[in-house]
Order: C-alpha cells, then structure tokens, then sequence
C-alpha cells in the first residue's frame, strides 16, 4: 500500500454530467462531505460536458469577458474552477477522476502527490500502449511541471492536466484525461487563450487516440482503475 492513499478507497462512476459548474461544485462538496467523515476516502470517475475550466488568475484578465465568449461560441460551457492554473478544456472523450480523501495534514504530501499520481497515470496510459512521461511540455496549455504527455512522431501531446485542492483536514486531487476526439479542445483553447493574451502551442493538444488509434475512454477509466488496484482496496 502506498502512504499516500487510504488503504481503501470507494468508487463512484458518475454516469450523466451535472453540467459544467455542477460537475467542479460536485467535487467541492464531496471534499466537504469527506472531511467531516461523513463520505469515505473515494474516487469519482465521469465523462464530463464540454467545458473550458478557467483557472482564477484567468479571470482577472483584460480579455476574460471575451474568453468566455468564445468558449461558447465553440460549445463550451466556461466555468471557473478552484484548484489549477489556467484554461483547460474538455468533454464527452475525456475522463475526470477527483481523487478525494481524509489526511489530518493535508497539505505535507501536496507535491509527493503531483510526482505520485502523474506516474500512476502514465503508468495507465503505457498499458495500453502510449509512450507516456511526466513533465512540463514547452508551450503546453494550462502548464504543470507534473503533466502527463505522450510522445509521437509529430512531437509530444499533452495527455493529463492535473490540479489539487487542500482544505485542513482533506484533500482533492482532480485529474483531466484527453483520450477521444481533441480537435475541438485545441480549437476552443486557440480562441480562449488569444482572447486571454496568452502563448502557447497548439501542436502540444492532443489526446490519447492521436497515438493510440482505437484507445477509448473506457479503456482508459479501466487501466485507471487497475493502476489504483495495485495500490488500494476499491470498492
């Protein structure tokens, strides 16, 4: 068992989405519930409505207003999220994993975890065949120094963004997996990140199945649940 994870951890598939706000305002709950012991340590698995998660420093932005805009304009729902840094997109090919449990100290493993869950889930992503690695890709969206990238013929993709929140007395680690479909989460991410004033490369978004042709989210959600098998008691 690894001393990052409760030795046992329930685990919720979410079927509908809430919708964009719902669905992140879900997760807050959850981590409430959990802290006041009245939800065990758990895993909460769904494929979400297409939404761009802007980051809070986005929305202090000169171009936020029109950012929103244009997310719509693309099919989007924008929705402003706690935990992470900038816009990040998503929809119906990606699979959200909110990772929430009790830790007395919360905030003493917050970066052993990063390290922790960006192995586990490149470790996911190799089962099924991606050449998968953890690190920050130059001109990635929404960088992180624990993303997980996969590397192809035209260069590496970013694969898994990931943010967490800490609260005194629990934690929520929520993981974003483009698996299907990413041409419309690099469009509206070109659109919102002009409007927003900043740099990056789209060439950098992609998804699973740009490497893997055939991969599907529920073959993800599976080599997920397996990775976190061999290192906690799901139920």
């Amino acid at each position: 068992m690894n001393r990052l994870l409760s030795p046992r951890l329930a685990v919720h598939r979410q079927v509908e989405s809430l919708g964009a706000e719902a669905d992140l305002n879900r997760g807050l709950d959850l981590l409430a519930e959990v802290k006041a012991g009245r939800t065990p340590a758990m895993l909460r698995l769904y494929r979400p409505e297409p939404t761009v998660a802007f980051g809070q420093r986005d929305t202090g932005l000169p171009g936020f207003g029109e950012a929103r805009e244009a997310s719509l304009a693309r099919g989007f729902v924008p929705a402003v999220r706690r935990a992470g840094g900038r816009a990040a997109a998503y929809h119906r090919g990606t699979l959200i994993v909110d990772h929430i449990q009790p830790q007395e100290d919360a905030i003493a493993d917050a970066k052993a975890r990063f390290g922790f869950f960006g192995d586990l889930f490149a470790g996911a992503l190799a089962g099924l065949g991606v050449d998968a690695g953890v690190g920050e890709i130059p001109g990635e969206y929404c960088p992180g120094e624990f993303s997980v990238f996969g590397r192809g013929p035209a260069g590496a993709l970013k694969l898994v963004g990931t943010a967490q929140r800490v609260v005194a007395g629990a934690w929520l680690f929520s993981s974003v997996i483009v698996v299907e479909d990413a041409a419309p989460i690099r469009e509206v991410l070109v659109d919102t990140y002009a409007a927003l004033g900043l740099d990056w490369d789209p060439r950098t978004a992609g998804a699973a199945e740009d490497l893997v042709p055939g991969i599907t989210v529920d073959a993800v959600e599976a080599a997920v649940l397996s990775a976190y098998g061999s290192h906690a008691e799901l139920s």
